[in-house]
C-alpha cells in the first residue's frame, strides 16, 4: 500500500502536498473519526487500494494534470466564496475567485459590504464594519493563494467537465471561454427592496432588509419601528424587533397576511405590534437619520399621504437568489430560483458543481451560515477531486 501510495503520490504531486486545515478537532490520533473528510494525504495512503495488482502496471488514467492541481473556481465573493477560497487554498488548490464587477447590482463583498455595524459575527466584540470584515476576508484569501479577478462570468456550460466559463463582455465569442475541473457557486441572494425616494441616502442610516442582522443596533433601542411586508418573514422580523423597540408597525398592503395562520395570530396578539392594513410606504424621509416614513392607503383612490414618525424601517418582503446565470444549464434549482443541493452536503446535481451559502439558503441568511457552507463546500470539493483524480 506504501508503493502504491508513492506512486499516486508522484502523479498527483499537488495532492500529496495538499496542507492539514489546522481545525484543533483534526489534531487527534483518529482524524478519520472526527472529520468527515481527513488529510489529505491520509487520503492518498488509504484510497489507494485501486492500485494495479502488478508493480510496473501502467496507473490509472485521469482526467486531471499530474503536474499541476486541478483548476478550481469560486463565482461570489461574500462569507461563503472567500471561507470556500481560504480552506482551498491551505489545500493547495489554488483556487480562482471571480468576485464580479456590480455583479447582481452589488458590489464585491455582497450585502455585508453596505452593512455598518456587524455585531452578530463571532471575534468581534465591539463589532466591525462589514466593508472592513469583507476587506479582511479578501486578504486571508488572497493570503493563502487565491487569485482574485474583479470580473462578472457572465456564461457557463455545464454540460461536462471541464466546465467552461466566459466573462463579462466575452459571452458571444464561444472561443474565448476558461475551463474549471470544479466549480463553487456562492453567487448569494439578495433582499428585494422598493427604493423609495429617500432610500438610497439613508439606506443603513435606519434602513434595513435584515432585522435579525441591524434590531439590536443602539440606533433602534427603545425606538418605534416600521416593517414592510405581509408573509412569514415579515412577521417573524417583527416579531424580533418587539424585543428592542418601542412599538412595532408592520404595513400590508392588502386587508390579509400572507403569513401561515400560527404566525399571524401571534402577531395580531403581541401587545407592542400595530398592523396597518392596506397601507404602503412611498418615501423615507431624514437628514442623516431616518426620522419617519410616508405611508398611502392601496384601498383608496385618495392620494393623502401621512408621515409615520419611526427610527427604523426593515424591508420584509423576500430575496432574489443570484442564479439567472445557470437557469437552463442543467443545474437544478428550485421554483423559487434557489439552487437545489443534496441534503447535509453541498454536492448538486452536477458532479464537481459545489454551492454555498444564500444562493442556496432561504432560511438563515446569516454571514455566519454562509461562511459556515463555504466550508462544507470546500471540503466537498477537495474529497470529489481526490475521488476522481485517478
Amino acid at each position: 500500500m506504501a508503493a502504491a501510495a508513492a506512486q499516486r503520490a508522484r502523479r498527483l504531486p499537488w495532492l500529496a502536498a495538499a496542507a492539514p486545515h489546522g481545525d484543533q478537532h483534526s489534531q487527534t490520533s483518529a482524524p478519520w473519526r472526527r472529520r468527515p473528510y481527513p488529510y489529505l494525504l491520509l487520503a492518498v495512503q488509504c484510497l489507494s487500494t485501486e492500485a494495479s495488482p502488478t508493480e510496473g502496471a501502467p496507473a490509472p488514467s485521469s482526467s486531471l494534470s499530474p503536474s499541476k492541481p486541478p483548476r478550481v473556481v469560486i463565482i461570489g465573493s461574500g462569507p461563503a466564496a472567500h471561507t470556500a477560497a481560504i480552506y482551498l487554498g491551505r489545500a493547495q488548490l489554488q483556487p480562482t475567485m471571480y468576485e464580479g464587477f456590480m455583479a447582481g447590482g452589488m458590489a464585491a463583498g455582497g450585502q455585508l459590504t453596505t452593512t455598518q455595524d456587524i455585531e452578530n459575527y463571532p471575534g468581534f466584540t465591539h463589532g466591525i464594519d462589514g466593508g472592513l470584515l469583507m476587506e479582511q476576508m479578501r486578504a486571508q484569501s488572497e493570503r493563502f493563494g487565491t487569485t482574485i479577478v474583479s470580473e462578472t462570468i457572465a456564461r457557463v456550460d455545464l454540460r461536462q467537465r471541464p466546465f467552461r466559463l466566459w466573462r463579462e463582455g466575452q459571452e458571444h465569442d464561444d472561443g474565448a471561454y476558461e475551463e474549471a475541473d470544479a466549480l463553487i457557486v456562492a453567487t448569494g441572494a439578495t433582499a428585494k427592496r422598493l427604493h423609495l425616494p429617500g432610500e438610497e441616502r439613508l439606506w443603513q442610516k435606519g434602513i434595513s432588509a435584515c432585522a435579525v442582522c441591524d434590531g439590536a443596533l443602539p440606533l433602534f433601542r427603545n425606538q418605534p419601528l416600521l416593517v414592510v411586508g405581509g408573509g412569514d418573514s415579515a412577521a417573524e422580523e417583527a416579531l424580533f424587533l418587539t424585543k428592542y423597540a418601542s412599538r412595532v408597525y408592520v404595513a400590508v398592503r392588502r386587508d390579509v397576511l400572507r403569513a401561515s395562520k400560527i404566525m399571524a395570530q401571534r402577531l395580531q396578539r403581541h401587545p407592542k405590534v400595530e398592523i396597518l392594513w392596506q397601507t404602503q410606504p412611498v418615501e423615507a424621509v431624514g437628514d442623516a437619520l431616518l426620522d419617519g416614513v410616508v405611508l398611502r392607503s392601496t384601498a383608496s383612490s385618495t392620494t393623502e399621504d401621512r408621515v409615520l414618525p419611526v427610527r427604523g424601517l426593515f424591508y420584509a418582503i423576500g430575496h432574489r437568489p443570484n442564479t439567472a446565470l445557470f437557469k437552463e444549464t442543467g443545474l437544478t434549482l428550485d421554483k423559487d430560483g434557489y439552487v437545489v443541493n443534496e441534503p447535509g452536503t453541498t454536492y448538486t446535481n452536477i458532479p464537481g458543481l459545489f454551492v454555498a451559502g444564500d444562493v442556496a439558503d432561504k432560511r438563515y441568511r446569516q454571514a455566519i451560515t454562509a461562511a459556515g457552507t463555504g466550508c462544507q463546500a470546500a471540503l466537498d470539493c477537495e474529497h470529489f477531486l481526490m475521488e476522481t483524480a485517478g
